[in-house]
C-alpha cells in the first residue's frame, strides 16, 4: 500500500521488537515495519526481543503480501568481528529480500558494494545526519534515505529536501535522547556498554543535581527528555517533505504499538481526504491517556529548551516491561595497578600480530594537543607539542578563534603542526562561514583540518588542506577507516569508546594512520538541550561549591561524582568525564600498535597545568618503560581522579 497526498508519498512506518508483534502491526494501518534481527542493531539488550533468520524470512513474504514494505535494522557500529559476521549476516539479507537496511556503521556502505548486495540503504538516526553536504555525501554512496537528526527543525528539512531530493524519514513519536545521535559516550566510559553498538545503560535517566555558582538547584532528571509527539501536526510533516514518519518503539508491547499505529494511520487517512476540514486532535485524549512519558514536539519548531524535559514516569530511568531501572549512578573506575599491567600485557600481544602482519612501523610517536584559548595555545607551542588542535567548538568564557589569532600562532608555531578544528555539528550559517576562510579567503597557515562530520569531509577535501578525522566520527573497524581513507582523510583519531578486546583488534588491522585521546576529560555527552537554563532564575535548595572545576561551571551532581558541564560558542553543551583520563602509564604498548599522534584534550587546563602534562608525554614518548613510569610520577590528577575509560573494560 502507498499513500499520497499532491503527489507525495507518506509513509508511516512502525516498529516490531518480535515476530508476534510484527504479526498484529503489520495488519494495522501502518505502511512499512522496521525490525531487527539477531545480530548487528541497537536493540541487543532485550532477552526475546528481535527475530530469528527464519522469522525474518516470513516477516518479508508476509509484508510483501500485503503490499507493505520491510525494513532491517543492521545500525549499530562494528567490532572487528562483526564485520566477518555482518558479511554472511548480509548475504541472507540480499537472498531474503527486505526493502531497505538502515545503518549506522560506514563499514556497511563498502560491504554492501564490495559484495554486490542489491538492497536499499537508508541512513540511520545514529548517523546524526544535520547538513546539506552530509546528505549529498551519503547519496553519492548509494544512500536513498535518510533519517534527520533529532535535533533538526522542519523548516530545516524543508530546506534540505528542496535541495537534494532525497528521501527524508523523521521520527513522529516515541523515545527521544537528549543528546545528539552517536555523539553519547557515557555508558561506554562507566559501564564498558556502547550506546552506539545498542547496549545503553541510560545515564541521562539518572536523578541529578545540578550546581553552579556555589548553589544547588532541584532539577530532577535534567538530561530525561519526554517522548516525541507530533501527531496534531501531521500537516507541516507532510508540507516539509517528509516521506517517512516513523514511529519508535521497538521495546513496546503489541496493544501499546497497535492502538499507535491505527491512531497516526487513520489520522494521516483523514487528512489526506479532507486537508481543509482536518481534526488534529481526534484521537489526541486516547494517546495522552496512553502515554509511557509526558509528550513533547522536540525540535520539530525550534529548540525547547526545559519544557522538553520529562520528569514522570519512565523518565525516571525503570524497563518498558519490569519496571527495574536500567542502571543507578555510577562512578567512573579508578585507574588501579593490575589493570594497568593487564593492559599492558594484551596491547603487547596485539602489537605482536600486527607486526607479524606488517613488520615493525612504530615511529617515535607525536604529542598533539587540543586548546580552547590563545593561553593555552602559547602554552602548548613552548613546550614542544607536535599537533597544536585549535578547537571549533570553543567552551565558554572563552571566545572562538579569528583569523587574527590563527595568523599569529601560524608565524609563530616553528616546528609545530597547526591544525584548524571545526564544529562538530555544522549548519549551513557554519559552512558559509568556513567556506570564507578556507576556500574563498588567503591560504591560512595551518597544517591540516580536523574534520569532525562527514559533510565536512566532502566540502573541504578539496580545498587543499590534510585532512584528519576527529573522535566524533566514531570509526571503529578497518573497513570504515580505509572508507575514510579513500574519501581523503590522511589519519583518523579511533574511537574513544572501544574496550580493550576491540581497540587490540581494530589497531591490529588497521593500515590507516591513527591518532589517539589519551589525556584529559573528553566529552561524554554533546547536546544541543542547554543544561545551564536549570539554573536561569531559579530558586536554590542549597549551597554547595564545585569540588574540581571553578563554580562559574555547571556541575551535574550524583552520590558517586561530578560531571563538569561546559557550554560552546554554539549554545550546545559538553558534559565532560568525572576523571581524567590517563594513559601515561601505556604509552610504549600504544606507540609499538603503530598510533602515531598521542592527543592531550586540553581545553579544561590551567596553561601551567597544561605543560606539565604535554612535558610529561614527551619524555614518556622519548624512550621505553621506564621513561613512561618516570613521567607518570610527574602528574597529579587535577579532576576527580584517574582513570582508564572504555579501554578497560573487554
Amino acid at each position: 500500500m502507498a499513500r499520497y497526498f499532491n503527489g507525495k508519498e507518506v509513509e508511516l512506518l512502525a516498529p516490531a521488537g518480535t515476530f508476534e508483534i510484527f504479526k498484529e502491526v503489520i495488519e494495522a494501518n501502518c505502511d512499512a515495519v522496521y525490525l531487527g534481527g539477531p545480530v548487528l542493531n541497537m536493540r541487543m539488550m532485550r532477552k526475546g526481543y528481535n527475530l530469528s533468520h527464519a522469522e525474518m524470512e516470513e516477516a518479508v513474504e508476509t509484508a510483501h503480501g500485503l503490499g507493505k514494505k520491510l525494513y532491517v535494522t543492521v545500525n549499530n557500529l562494528f567490532s572487528e568481528a562483526d564485520v566477518e559476521e555482518a558479511r554472511t549476516y548480509l548475504r541472507f539479507l540480499d537472498r531474503i529480500g527486505p526493502d531497505a537496511l538502515i545503518v549506522q556503521d560506514m563499514a556497511v556502505l563498502s560491504l554492501i558494494r564490495e559484495m554486490g548486495v542489491g538492497l536499499p540503504v537508508h541512513a540511520s538516526v545514529m548517523m546524526n545526519v544535520h547538513n546539506l553536504e552530509m546528505i549529498r555525501a551519503l547519496g553519492e554512496l548509494g544512500v536513498t534515505r535518510t533519517v534527520l537528526s533529532r535535533e533538526m527543525d522542519l523548516a530545516a528539512a524543508k530546506l534540505l529536501h528542496g535541495l537534494t531530493g532525497m528521501e527524508l524519514e523523521y521520527f513522529v513519536h516515541g523515545d527521544m535522547c537528549s543528546v545528539h545521535g552517536a555523539n553519547c559516550y557515557f555508558s561506554s566510559h562507566v559501564f564498558g556498554m556502547s550506546s552506539n553498538r545498542g547496549k545503553c545503560m541510560k545515564p541521562c535517566r539518572w536523578d541529578y543535581r545540578v550546581k553552579k555558582d556555589g548553589r544547588v538547584y532541584p532539577a530532577e532528571y535534567p538530561l530525561a527528555v519526554k517522548d516525541m509527539y507530533m501527531y496534531e501536526h501531521l500537516p507541516e510533516l507532510i508540507d516539509s517533505g517528509i516521506t517517512s514518519f516513523k514511529i519508535e518503539g521497538r521495546m513496546r508491547d503489541k496493544d501499546f504499538m497497535v492502538m499507535l499505529v491505527n491512531a497516526y494511520g487513520d489520522a494521516i487517512d483523514r487528512y489526506i481526504d479532507d486537508p481543509a476540514g482536518f481534526d488534529r486532535a481526534l484521537e489526541a485524549k486516547l494517546l495522552y491517556d496512553n502515554r509511557k512519558r509526558d509528550f513533547s514536539t522536540g525540535y520539530a519548531f525550534g529548540k525547547p529548551g526545559l519544557a522538553n524535559i520529562n520528569r514522570r514516569y519512565e523518565g525516571t530511568g525503570k524497563f518498558y516491561s519490569t519496571g527495574k531501572v536500567f542502571s543507578t549512578p555510577t562512578a567512573e573506575r579508578e585507574l588501579s595497578g593490575k589493570r594497568v599491567d593487564e593492559l599492558r600485557q594484551a596491547l603487547v600481544e596485539a602489537a605482536a600480530s600486527r607486526m607479524a602482519r606488517r613488520g615493525a612501523d612504530a615511529g617515535a610517536g607525536a604529542v598533539g594537543v587540543r586548546v580552547n584559548n590563545m593561553e593555552q595555545a602559547r602554552t602548548a607551542l613552548r613546550h614542544g607539542a607536535d599537533y597544536l588542535y585549535l578547537s571549533g567548538d570553543v567552551y565558554e568564557p572563552d571566545r572562538p578563534f579569528t583569523k587574527r589569532d590563527i595568523l599569529e600562532l601560524g608565524a609563530a608555531k616553528g616546528g609545530t603542526k597547526l591544525v584548524l578544528g571545526l564544529p562538530r555539528m555544522m549548519t549551513e550559517l557554519h559552512f558559509d562561514q568556513y567556506d570564507q576562510l578556507l576556500i574563498r579567503g588567503d591560504r591560512l597557515p595551518i597544517d591540516g583540518i580536523l574534520v569532525t562530520n562527514l559533510g565536512a569531509l566532502r566540502r573541504y577535501r578539496q580545498a587543499g588542506y590534510p585532512l584528519i578525522g576527529d573522535t566524533s566520527l566514531n570509526i571503529y573497524n578497518h573497513v570504515a577507516a580505509a572508507q575514510y581513507a579513500e574519501w581523503g582523510l590522511e589519519r583518523i583519531a579511533v574511537s574513544q569508546e572501544m574496550t580493550l578486546e576491540h581497540y587490540a583488534s581494530f589497531v591490529s588491522g588497521t593500515d590507516v594512520p591513527m591518532e589517539m585521546v589519551v589525556h584529559g576529560t573528553p566529552a561524554l555527552m554533546y547536546m544541543e538541550h542547554d543544561l545551564y537554563a536549570n539554573a536561569d532564575g531559579a530558586e536554590p535548595i542549597a549551597e554547595e561549591d564545585n569540588r574540581f572545576v571553578p563554580n562559574r561551571v555547571l556541575v551535574l551532581k550524583t552520590d558517586q561524582g561530578e560531571n563538569p558541564v561546559y557550554r560552546d560558542q554554539h549554545g550546545r553543551c559538553h558534559l565532560l568525564m568525572a576523571k581524567e583520563l590517563n594513559y601515561l602509564p601505556l604509552v610504549p604498548e600504544i606507540r609499538a600498535l603503530g598510533v602515531s599522534v598521542f592527543r592531550i584534550e586540553g581545553a579544561t587546563y590551567r596553561p601551567e597545568e597544561l605543560g606539565i602534562i604535554l612535558d610529561a608525554y614527551r619524555q614518556a614518548l622519548s624512550g621505553g618503560g621506564q621513561h613512561a613510569a618516570e613521567a607518570a610520577g610527574m602528574l597529579e590528577p587535577l579532576y576527580a581522579g584517574y582513570t582508564l575509560g572504555s579501554l578497560q573494560f573487554n
